[in-house]
Formats: structure tokens, sequence, C-alpha cells
């Protein structure tokens, strides 16, 4: 029984880049289903009535609120650009090693200061940057 072969497992391969985004991507899509929950949340509460909408304006709004759309925003944004690198390889292009690790990259730092460019605009047109 000790000659049998091993089948491959993560204890075997080296974490890459590539197969850390591939599982972030799919995380990030269950991240939007939640967020999207959410969102579902504040238009029901919209519709509801002043009261129970200023209720959850005062989530949204405190820290844990804010801390929560801002991983939303990331997880959306970084989902978009993962399709859009899914996208690029459906032409056929891409896949060669350095080609891959070069737009995993990409895919990390457009989805992190696309995320943080908004924000901070949104904080600069309340007035809070100046």
């Amino acid at each position: 029984m000790a000659d049998r072969p091993l089948s491959p497992h993560l204890q075997i391969y080296t974490p890459m880049l590539t197969m850390v985004l591939s599982i972030v991507h799919r995380l990030t899509g269950v991240a939007l289903y939640l967020g999207t929950l959410l969102l579902c949340w504040w238009l029901i509460a919209a519709a509801t009535g002043p009261e129970y909408f200023a209720y959850v304006q005062d989530f949204m709004g405190s820290y844990l609120g804010r801390l929560i759309l801002f991983g939303y925003t990331w997880a959306l944004l970084h989902h978009m650009f993962g399709g859009l690198r899914h996208l690029f390889w459906d032409t056929g292009r891409g896949f060669d090693l350095p080609t891959a690790e070069l737009t995993a990259r990409w895919t990390i730092i457009a989805s992190v200061v696309t995320t943080l460019v908004i924000w901070g605009a949104g904080y600069w047109m309340m007035g809070v940057l100046s």
C-alpha cells in the first residue's frame, strides 16, 4: 500500500498567485451574494418607511456598516477585474505563466486602487476630505 501514488493536493502544490486568485474570485462571488442581500435590505427599508430607513442608514453609516460596504466595494471590483481577466483568457491568450502572473498582479492592484479612489471620491464629495 505504501507504493500507491498520492493524489495531488494543497500539501504537494506550492500555492501560486493565480491559484490564490482563483479561490478569491469564488469567495468574492459569495461576498457579492451576501452584499446584495444587504442592498435588498436597504431598498426594502426605503420602501417600508422613514423610521426603518433611518435605522438601516444608521447601521450602514456605523464603523461596522462602512467596513462591510468597503469590503463589498472591493469584492465587486475584484470580481469584475477577475472577470475581465477571464474574458481575456476566453480569447485564447494569456495562458503562459508570465502573462498569467502579470494579469493576476494587475487584478489585485486595480481592485485595491479603484476601491480606494471610489471611497476617497465619496468622502471628498461629502466634504470629509478637503
